[in-house]
C-alpha cells in the first residue's frame, strides 16, 4: 500500500492510502459512484481518522474509492 496521509473532508478527518494496480486483486464497490473497482485498477482506501470507537474499528470499516470519486467527494 502507498503512504498514509490525513485529509479533512466535510464529514471529518480521514486516513487515505493509495492502492497500486498490482496490489489491487479483488473487486470493490466505490461508495462515491456505486460502480465496481476491478482488480488491477489503482485506487484509494479511506477510513475515519477520528472514529470515536478507535482506529481498529475505523480500519475494519475502510472503503475503497476510485481516485476521482474521492477527489470530488465534499
Amino acid at each position: 500500500m502507498g503512504v498514509k496521509r490525513t485529509e479533512r473532508k466535510r464529514t471529518g478527518l480521514w486516513t487515505v492510502q493509495s492502492q497500486s494496480a498490482s496490489k489491487s486483486v479483488k473487486v470493490y464497490t466505490c461508495p462515491g459512484c456505486g460502480l465496481e473497482i476491478a482488480p488491477g485498477i489503482a485506487h484509494l482506501v479511506a477510513w475515519r481518522a477520528d472514529d470515536i470507537m478507535g482506529e481498529e474499528n475505523a480500519v475494519a470499516a475502510r472503503r475503497h474509492w476510485h481516485t476521482h470519486c474521492w477527489r470530488v467527494e465534499p
